[in-house]
């Protein structure tokens, strides 16, 4: 599995990390995280584009590309005190589904196996299915949970004649034992989909889906511990899978299927960084950025963040951990955080 560079647009890393080949990695690479891109969107049913996703995600930034970027919050550099590295994209070909997301789970694996955390940007949710199953495919069946953020359950059976596609994912993962249900933590549900019979077999899992008069209601916040604690309870790491369009369409115009009602971008990026810090996260996915639809580079900008935030919010759990600190959102920034 050499490094295929960019299958669109150019062959550059993330904000300009270093480059990695993925059949170099091993456990004696000293890498923690590897970013991959998954420029797939085979599996949309609406407007497609998210094949250009991991290209915007990449390279979205006014600050120069120079591989570090200092968190002003959390007063670590995830892309210094980590080990981050980018495997370029995985070669996923546009018309065959089966073909690319086995690609892609390949390659997951391959990280896992080497002792990293995959940070997969997106590409269609259709790739979660491979994402997380590349995971648990090492970690073990049943082993790993799920933190999915999105405005739509993902749980579709069968569209258009198939299994596959961005809106099934999360029953196919079910299905195949790789993640349980009822350790299965959806975030950010609204609108109109699915139907009672989709809605009747997700009850029958166990799933637990937080949908966001929900969560206006009792607050992210109270969600987010709750969601935490089922995600922990008999697993041992849990993989963070963020579709865009959890944000509200003015947050996040640039997606495929843009719902309105949805969570604000300071709310995703402040869950994201709780999450990461809090949880023992395996794996993440960052999915949905479509920049043919997106105005001013809004949602790809978002989209960075978010990868900016976890890393930085790891970098943080890794110092504290090692350290014995803590870090205190309440503290004023110039009094310095965690000291």
């Amino acid at each position: 599995m050499a490094h295929y560079g960019p299958q669109f647009g150019p062959d550059i890393t993330f904000l300009g990390i270093d480059r990695c080949a993925l059949d170099e990695l091993t456990p004696d690479s000293g890498v923690d995280v590897v970013i991959v891109g998954a420029p797939f969107d085979g599996g949309t049913s609406h407007r497609s584009g998210t094949r250009f996703g991991p290209m915007a995600i990449r390279m979205t930034d006014y600050l120069p590309h120079d591989g570090t970027r200092p968190s002003l919050a959390l007063r670590a550099d995830g892309l210094q005190d980590l080990r981050v590295v980018d495997a370029g994209d995985v070669e996923m070909p546009p018309g065959d589904i089966v073909a690319a997301l086995g690609a892609l789970e390949a390659a997951v694996e391959t990280i896992v196996r080497a002792g990293a955390i995959p940070l997969v940007l997106g590409g269609d949710h259709s790739i979660a299915y491979a994402d997380a199953k590349g995971v648990a495919n090492v970690l073990g069946y049943g082993n790993v949970s799920m933190i999915h953020f999105d405005a739509h359950a993902d749980t579709g059976d069968i569209a258009f004649g198939s299994l596959w596609g961005h809106g099934q994912p999360m029953r196919r993962l079910i299905e195949s034992g790789a993640l349980a249900g009822n350790r299965f933590l959806q975030i950010g549900l609204r609108g109109y989909w699915p139907g009672p019979e989709t809605l009747k077999w997700m009850a029958e899992q166990g799933m637990r889906s937080y949908e966001m008069t929900e969560i206006g209601h009792r607050g992210l916040d109270a969600c987010l511990t709750e969601a935490s604690a089922i995600s922990i309870d008999g697993c041992t790491g849990v993989f963070l899978s963020v579709d865009i369009d959890v944000c509200d369409p003015a947050h996040a115009p640039g997606t495929g299927t843009p719902e309105p009602g949805g969570l604000s971008a300071r709310q995703l990026l402040d869950a994201v960084r709780r999450l990461c810090l809090e949880l023992p996260v395996v794996g993440i996915d960052i999915v949905e950025v479509s920049p043919p639809y997106d105005h001013a580079d809004i949602t790809a900008a978002l989209a960075n963040r978010v990868v900016l935030e976890a890393l930085s919010a790891l970098a943080r759990k890794r110092r504290d951990q090692r350290d014995g600190t803590s870090w205190d959102p309440a503290t004023p920034l110039l009094e310095g955080r965690g000291r």
